[in-house]
């Protein structure tokens, strides 16, 4: 009977994760952020356990213009069993802290999953419908256009970009999966040992995330400089900058991306990447590049500066063209 009882350590995270699930009830679960020119402090919707919250009226007035149904909690009988859920699963949660046999957290554990898998798929079907049963009567009617929000992520609708991110209740759901997943590997005790393994998983984490740093392809004579307008015609001297948030803005010329940069100071930028001028259309990390700057460079809004990935592939172009070697601190600071 000993081994089917739960170790200190996991009754502790079941303490903890019943607070957490009661906890998610009270304060914002997911907001869908909303960014555009003519609203640069942009617009939020919230979504709580009980009800939609944020900038509703307002969403729901530019909803009407492109055909989409306005937002109402009444409508959504989510938010009428959703708090009861989450309560339940908290309550249960505290109650196998004390009752502290492993069975019961592996039942806790597959049921929160299968929540989880449910909601998202709920949340999905929600943002579909909303997205794609357009008024065909609307004022603006954009054909085959549909504006269903990212589950997950960023995603460009007409001239808003729309973010979808976890709140503070959803991050709270979040730290349960995850600390009910280490229980588990507590008590099952694997091969490698709990202390092996949480250190291979945190960095098989870290490798995740670093991989997943990528940047998103230009579409050469598709896509526009979100600073001047222009379409993007050349690959040998564009740019791109990812933000903390994941959204992408591509440039047709290192200059505009700068000036960009400048105007939106307040914008909190995770990566820059530049063109490799010796290749078409492939961006590097600008941080690790090279540049030449001037003589007969010819770039399309005159900033006049192509990017290497190498240095010997800059100083044989910079003799070639009798351009001047600049650093990318000082292209910031132009």
């Amino acid at each position: 009977m000993k081994n089917k009882i739960l170790s200190i350590f996991s009754r502790a995270v079941l303490f903890v994760c019943g607070f957490l699930l009661i906890g998610s009830i009270f304060v914002p679960m997911w907001k869908i952020e909303l960014t555009a020119p003519q609203y640069p402090e942009g617009l939020v919707l919230k979504l709580h356990a009980t009800k939609i919250a944020g900038d509703v009226d307002i969403i729901n007035g530019l909803n009407h213009y492109i055909g989409m149904k306005t937002l109402h909690t009444e409508d959504f009988i989510e938010f009428k069993i959703l708090p009861y859920i989450l309560g339940l699963f908290g309550i249960i949660a505290l109650s196998c802290s004390f009752y502290a046999k492993r069975n019961s957290l592996y039942i806790l554990f597959c049921s929160f999953v299968l929540f989880g898998v449910l909601a998202a798929i709920d949340f999905y079907r929600w943002n579909y419908d909303y997205g794609h049963n357009l008024d065909p009567n609307a004022a603006i009617r954009v054909p085959g256009m549909a504006y269903q929000p990212p589950l997950l992520g960023y995603k460009q609708l007409l001239n808003f970009g729309a973010y979808s991110i976890p709140d503070i209740g959803g991050w709270m759901l979040i730290t349960v999966g995850v600390l009910l997943f280490l229980a588990i590997i507590k008590e099952r005790k694997s091969a490698l040992g709990f202390n092996k393994f949480f250190s291979v998983l945190i960095i098989a984490s870290f490798l995740f995330s670093c991989s997943g740093d990528r940047p998103i392809s230009i579409k050469i004579n598709t896509d526009n400089c979100d600073y001047c307008k222009m379409g993007i015609s050349d690959g040998k001297y564009g740019s791109e900058i990812i933000t903390q948030k994941g959204r992408a803005y591509k440039f047709d010329d290192i200059a505009c991306m700068v000036n960009y940069c400048k105007e939106h100071s307040d914008m909190k930028v995770k990566s820059y990447y530049v063109h490799d001028y010796t290749k078409e259309n492939e961006l590097i990390q600008a941080e690790k590049a090279f540049f030449i700057s001037g003589g007969t460079i010819k770039s399309p809004m005159h900033g006049n500066i192509a990017a290497f990935s190498t240095e010997s592939q800059s100083q044989a172009f910079g003799a070639e063209s009798k351009g001047t070697e600049i650093q990318w601190a000082s292209i910031l600071e132009k």
